[in-house]
């Protein structure tokens, strides 16, 4: 299968940032074949499939790196209870996820990104081989890591049989192309330090698990490492060999400039969770010093229940202003460093920057379509200015993954929406009277 898509707007997010106003964009099976400017009419035969985009824009699919997509279906619940995880949150999963919720709340997740234009997702939570069927199912791209922790988790009583469904979890999605098995212990706190380093030796067995975690996120974390190791979460997870290159860490709120250089020097990736963490009341992640650093950052969405929102665009203007207030200048982390952390250097915190993230010849095809025709969006003197701060996740239109269009015309075509959203108001019928059960004890 042949496709082109012409008179249209390329961003390509490429190392030179190149754009094409009047452009043209050639795919040839799961790969870009050619991308350009000017007319292309002459070559229309050669295609089997030719798009008009109509001046819209088309640039790469935007990549989660950090989400919890089984949690849509805690979105909302408790919003103003303070002591919401350990009233509703934990006792609610202890009892009531199992497999079909975890695939329900997936298959909602899934929806939602793909209409915002996220293509690629890194995931953790349980019942994770639920997760990467419903990815794999979706079209989508992902990294899906199963969690371990030391509260009652809903599908392992010890860390044994935690490991053992990574194990799991690796055997079925091996030489999968777009699913990857990845590991995830939760926290610091969450897991100890005996747990971190036997999953920097499971890692080390096997060098294509990636390692997910929870690093530096909140002050009851940075006592509970004082207290109980006379250390900070960073200097933990180092010394437990977890910080190896490529691991995943999400949120890293709480870093001393020393701490920034360690994680730079150990090829670590940093999930930036700016709309999470502000919701939370938890502080602004120092992403310019990182990234001055050296440290890769990607945008990320965190959980439904923690970010609410599962599409990248929501995450853009509040990771920009955070960046701007922690600062104290509009100059803070600029709209094309926003979108580069979007797209390419998101793919790099992912360790995909060689086969996603831009347009770039002999990637894959994961592309996007955005409507540029919304008054909001209107004039344009900066492209990047217009997506981060006035473009909605409705203005993508069509999306593409792997060469295969998986949206068309705001419409999922590999997975039932209705079916998918209605299904999670199922299980939300059932939370409501389990929760009105747990004020009733109260």
């Amino acid at each position: 299968m042949r496709t082109l898509i012409h008179n249209a707007r390329v961003l390509t997010m490429n190392d030179n940032f190149e754009e094409f106003e009047k452009g043209w964009l050639a795919i040839l099976h799961k790969e870009i074949q050619g991308r350009g400017v000017g007319d292309t009419h002459d070559a229309f035969s050669q295609f089997d499939d030719v798009i008009d985009a109509g001046g819209d824009l088309i640039m790469p699919g935007m990549v989660n790196t950090h989400c919890h997509m089984p949690m849509t279906v805690f979105r909302g619940l408790g919003e103003d209870v303070d002591e919401r995880l350990f009233r509703y949150i934990l006792p609610l999963e202890r009892e009531a996820v199992t497999p079909d919720v975890v695939r329900i709340g997936a298959q909602l997740a899934a929806v939602e990104m793909i209409l915002g234009g996220v293509t690629t997702t890194a995931d953790m939570y349980y019942y994770e081989q639920e997760v990467g069927r419903v990815i794999d199912a979706s079209g989508m791209r992902g990294i899906v890591g199963q969690s371990l922790a030391d509260f009652d988790a809903p599908d392992h009583m010890s860390f044994d049989e935690g490991f053992a469904l990574t194990d799991d979890l690796r055997d079925e999605f091996q030489g999968n192309d777009r699913v990857m098995a990845s590991i995830a212990p939760h926290a610091p706190y969450s897991t100890g330090p005996a747990i971190m380093e036997r999953v920097a030796r499971y890692v080390t067995d096997y060098p294509d698990i990636r390692v997910q975690m929870h690093l530096a996120e909140m002050k009851s974390e940075m006592k509970w490492c004082a207290d109980h190791h006379n250390c900070r979460p960073v200097g933990l997870a180092d010394k437990s060999g977890l910080l190896k290159p490529g691991a995943i860490m999400a949120h890293c709120l709480e870093l001393t400039p020393d701490e920034i250089v360690v994680l730079a020097e150990r090829g670590v990736g940093v999930a930036h969770n700016a709309r999470s963490n502000a919701k939370a009341g938890r502080g602004i992640a120092p992403v310019e010093a990182m990234r001055n650093s050296g440290v890769p950052v990607g945008l990320a969405t965190d959980g439904p229940m923690s970010g609410n929102a599962l599409d990248i665009i929501a995450q853009m203007a509040p990771a920009s202003m955070f960046a701007k207030l922690l600062g104290g200048s509009r100059k803070c982390l600029p709209a094309r460093d926003i979108i580069a952390m979007a797209t390419i250097e998101g793919a790099k915190v992912l360790g995909l920057s060689g086969t996603i993230g831009s347009l770039d010849v002999g990637k894959k095809a994961d592309v996007i379509r955005v409507s540029l025709e919304e008054p909001r969006m209107n004039p344009i003197y900066d492209i990047y200015a217009s997506l981060v701060f006035s473009a909605n996740a409705s203005d993508v239109r069509d999306v593409m993954i792997d060469g295969k269009w998986v949206v068309t015309g705001r419409e999922v075509v590999t997975i039932e929406a209705p079916k998918a959203i209605s299904d999670a108001n199922q299980i939300a019928a059932m939370f409501r009277l389990k929760m009105a059960r747990i004020d009733a004890d109260a």
